[in-house]
């Protein structure tokens, strides 16, 4: 696509002399633009006039238009510099003999005009690419890409949220013959390997995941040691082996850097010939492992480890349910393994909250669909006590790799870590706001929040109304967990070493770790130039993840909405999630699904809202709705265009 640099898209009025700004314009769905400056205490606004072709998270260039008493500070673009997106999926309309894309995107403020082609019909969904646009007065123009399929058919639907983040749907068919090669080597490079590693294959071993999972990609087994002490094996997939630095498929990871896992289906990292079969710990099939083994007394204290190349056989595949029902049956196959398993999880469990670890665990839908893909119900995950000793045996393994690289006689030592930052002050500042508001206490004490603080405010909302709203919005004044490089701790989990080490399957960092790794315990010199590569790939792969998360919970919100289309006129259970001045956010009991009571059909009343305590109050009636309360609602409309659900109270 062309750059857009001619000066027919500069305002005359402006100067050509005035100093410049640089910075990422972020645009609403109204096509107004704003610019974030060091230099300024709020955000530069572009009005829709000025935006000149500037689409939302490009790398502009403005300059300032005079301040102007009272109102904000505007200004216009006159460069873009770097294109965030040039490709938008969207729906085919025709207007007056022409082909227009209508972008999904709401952000992208403008139709893409198409060639004509008579294979693309009215209400198709295409993949389309910007190829020129230097007139902000004219639309952008465009070509096809890829033909998705109807527009609100299951499958087109679900490529197009994928597609629409960034990602691929399919593998290049280069990536593919090199997948198939290593499937064909698989038996042979499991004979090379055999002798090489540590030999887990007599230990009980067995794997513990969700019922429709199709690769697995950690393992756990037990031995009990002659000493009286329990030797754990967290074995994980080692698809470091297969998978070579700058190989098609090592390239094709990097650039997706994370699966992605809508509600019906897997966008995999790694071709499933490599995810599911190759690399997976399938039962009762030998593979080769990268594990991290611990001597743990029954009082849940680490008394030795051991990392290293080994090779498993898992006995068994359960998942988190029936490893649930083992162990509530107090009977069934490998039923002491499991207990010994979960009598120690628990113990680690407890010691890492002591030790000011926060638990953000909050309730997780899943969907039953029907062979065409539409929604049939919608149901609350059910967590099980399974669940939490995967999750504990996964964090002991990723903070006792951090550690051990860390602590490394070594200097400048190069590894992936998992980093999470303490929260920002003005964020926590704001939230003890919101929190005094609704009638909760939260006064740090320190100059910065502390984990402990945190901990305290969840013990106070534990089983109230606004548990969930209260987390959700504590969670979003935090810094946001990346990779890096650069070790800085982790502060949600209160660990001062973290890492990703347990799921190189469907996550890049894992891998990488995994190779790091190998070379540091090799004894194998890491060049100071590596450094910046890796860095740059822990940027790209924390970029990739933020979209991967998008993409499932747009794929979430769609079928919601398309589940609650069949349920337009009845009447559920709510609770109040938001407050606008336009309106009340309202999230119903079983289904999660959230919609706007718009402030014109609360009732009889000149309903207003009171930003000190987040409440909706009527003028006359002083009726008040306020964050948390639980309430009535029916369904009026449910728009699967505008992924919009709106309510009355009744």
């Amino acid at each position: 696509m062309e750059n857009n640099n001619d000066n027919s898209r500069i305002n005359k009025k402006a100067s050509s002399n005035a100093s410049s700004i640089e910075g990422v314009i972020t645009v609403s769905k109204r096509g107004i633009g704003y610019v974030s400056n060091e230099a300024f205490e709020e955000d530069i606004e572009i009005p829709n006039d000025y935006i000149n072709t500037a689409l939302n998270r490009d790398i502009v260039e403005i300059i300032l238009h005079p301040k102007v008493e009272g109102e904000r500070l505007q200004g216009e673009v006159i460069k873009i510099i770097k294109r965030a997106k040039i490709r938008f999926v969207g729906a085919i309309e025709r207007q007056n003999g022409l082909l227009f894309l209508a972008p999904d995107d709401q952000r992208m403020y403008m139709d893409i005009l198409l060639p004509l082609n008579e294979e693309i019909k009215e209400g198709m969904k295409v993949l389309a690419e910007i190829t020129h646009w230097n007139d902000p007065k004219k639309n952008p123009e465009g070509r096809v890409i890829q033909i998705l399929g109807k527009k609100g058919e299951h499958n087109t639907e679900m490529q197009s949220i994928v597609l629409e983040h960034g990602f691929e749907t399919k593998f290049s068919s280069d990536v593919e013959k090199v997948a198939k090669e290593i499937e064909n080597r698989k038996t042979e490079i499991l004979k090379e390997e055999e002798a090489k590693r540590r030999d887990f294959r007599e230990i009980i071993t067995f794997t513990i995941d969700p019922p429709d999972a199709k690769d697995f990609d950690d393992a756990l087994s037990v031995k009990n040691l002659d000493n009286g002490n329990i030797e754990i094996g967290v074995h994980i997939a080692d698809v470091s082996y297969y998978v070579t630095p700058g190989s098609p498929i090592d390239k094709e990871a990097q650039k997706r850097a994370t699966s992605i896992y809508l509600v019906d289906r897997t966008i995999p990292m790694l071709p499933e010939v490599i995810s599911n079969d190759v690399s997976s710990l399938n039962p009762n099939e030998n593979k080769l492992t990268y594990s991290a083994v611990f001597e743990i007394t029954k009082k849940g204290e680490i008394k030795n480890h051991w990392f290293g190349e080994t090779i498993i056989n898992s006995n068994k595949r359960f998942t988190y349910e029936e490893a649930q029902k083992t162990l509530d049956a107090e009977s069934g196959e490998y039923y002491k393994e499991l207990k010994i398993l979960n009598d120690l999880a628990k113990i680690l469990r407890e010691k890492r909250f002591e030790n000011g670890s926060i638990e953000f665990e909050h309730s997780e839908i899943k969907f039953e669909l029907d062979e065409n893909g539409k929604p049939i119900s919608i149901k609350r995950k059910q967590m099980f006590d399974t669940n939490h000793l995967i999750e504990e045996y996964m964090l002991l393994a990723n903070k006792e790799v951090a550690e051990y690289i860390f602590k490394l006689n070594k200097k400048d030592l190069l590894f992936i870590y998992r980093i999470h930052d303490v929260p920002d002050p003005e964020k926590i500042q704001a939230l003890e706001v919101f929190l005094k508001a609704i009638g909760y206490d939260f006064n740090p004490k320190e100059e910065s929040v502390t984990n402990q603080d945190i901990n305290k405010l969840f013990k106070q909302i534990n089983g109230k109304p606004v548990e969930e709203l209260i987390k959700i919005s504590t969670i979003r004044a935090m810094s946001k967990a990346v990779y890096s490089t650069k070790n800085i701790g982790h502060f949600g989990l209160a660990f001062k070493y973290y890492t990703h080490f347990t799921s190189p399957i469907r996550r890049y960092p894992d891998l990488m770790a995994h190779r790091i790794m190998k070379r540091e315990l090799q004894g194998k010199e890491i060049p100071q130039e590596e450094f910046k590569k890796y860095e740059k790939l822990a940027f790209t792969s924390t970029e990739q993840e933020i979209k991967a998360t998008q993409a499932e919970r747009d794929s979430i919100r769609y079928k919601q909405i398309e589940y609650m289309q069949n349920r337009v006129g009845e009447v559920f259970d709510g609770k109040i999630s938001g407050v606008a001045d336009f309106g009340i956010f309202v999230e119903e009991e079983n289904t999660k699904s959230e919609g706007l009571v718009h402030i014109s059909k609360i009732g009889n009343d000149f309903y207003t809202l009171d930003k000190k305590t987040y409440s909706i109050k009527g003028e006359r009636n002083k009726q008040s709705y306020t964050l948390g309360d639980k309430v009535k609602i029916k369904l009026i409309r449910a728009d699967l265009n505008l992924k919009t659900l709106d309510f009355v109270f009744v």
